[in-house]
């Protein structure tokens, strides 16, 4: 084995170990180091930014996010309703501050009147940011990803069922749901094998795993109905389509969406 080989590998084996302890995790996680992180320390307290955004890059984690705009990962998550940190997509809009506008509140001490003189009491914790309601009509129509019988359904909560799993045979047709652009193809996100992603619009993204091949690239403008894969097994243990319906990042039950069969 040459020397440079040997280099090589050694300069590989911790990103290596990285990935098989994510995988361990069970959540999905974008694993490829992003371009723009740096040894920079991630910040324990933010900087908020009222009425910034940014937009997740391929290769981005939320720490490498964090280093870049000096919000905290967990403001991030939070003012960003994550139900997993770990668990952002490409071309996904992330607000670098609260719903209210302002800084984060921190625990101060206030101070009350009574009849013999001040008492120290605890402030009160701000109230967190009001959840936004999935909103009934996407404002376009949805149509079904692929043939098949659905064997798999969305479960609020659940980090292995934020979508729908249809099964069906190896190498049938995997379409667009909708119009859009392609933000993400590839196979760098920890338990979906084969993945394209499609985003409609600012706040709707759909996803669909587990393909046998890929047949469209990042940056390219797709139609409803458009066949934009081939259904496989990667990262799967049968020929299905794992498809994901999300609404400013969070996962929504696609049966709510898709018509009816």
């Amino acid at each position: 084995m040459s020397m440079m080989r040997i280099e090589s590998m050694a300069r590989t084996a911790p990103l290596l170990l990285a990935v098989l302890a994510l995988a361990a995790c069970g959540t999905a996680t974008v694993v490829k180091k992003s371009g723009g992180s740096s040894g920079a320390p991630v910040p324990r307290t933010s900087v908020a930014k009222p009425g910034q955004t940014t937009t997740v890059r391929q290769g981005d984690t939320l720490y490498a996010i964090a280093r870049r705009t000096n919000v905290s990962p967990l403001d991030l998550a939070s003012w960003n309703g994550l139900s997993s940190p770990n668990t952002i997509y490409p071309g996904q809009v992330l607000r670098l501050y609260p719903s209210s506008g302002a800084a984060p509140a921190r625990p101060v001490a206030g101070t009350a009147a009574s009849g013999a003189g001040n008492t120290t009491v605890p402030a009160r914790p701000s109230a967190p940011p009001p959840v936004t309601a999935t909103p009934v009509n996407s404002g376009f129509a949805w149509r079904w990803p692929t043939d098949g019988v659905v064997v798999g359904n969305y479960v609020a909560g659940e980090t292995t069922k934020q979508g729908m799993d249809i099964g069906g045979a190896n190498g049938q047709p995997v379409r667009a749901a909708a119009d859009g652009v392609v933000v993400y193809s590839g196979a760098g996100l920890v338990g979906y094998g084969e993945l394209i992603i499609i985003k409609h619009n600012e706040q709707w993204l759909s996803a669909y795993g587990h393909n046998r091949k890929r047949l469209v690239n990042e940056g390219q403008n797709v139609k409803a109905g458009q066949q934009i894969a081939e259904m496989g097994r990667s990262g799967a243990t049968r020929d299905m389509l794992h498809f994901e319906i999300r609404y400013n990042g969070k996962p929504v039950d696609p049966a709510l969406y898709l018509p009816k069969k």
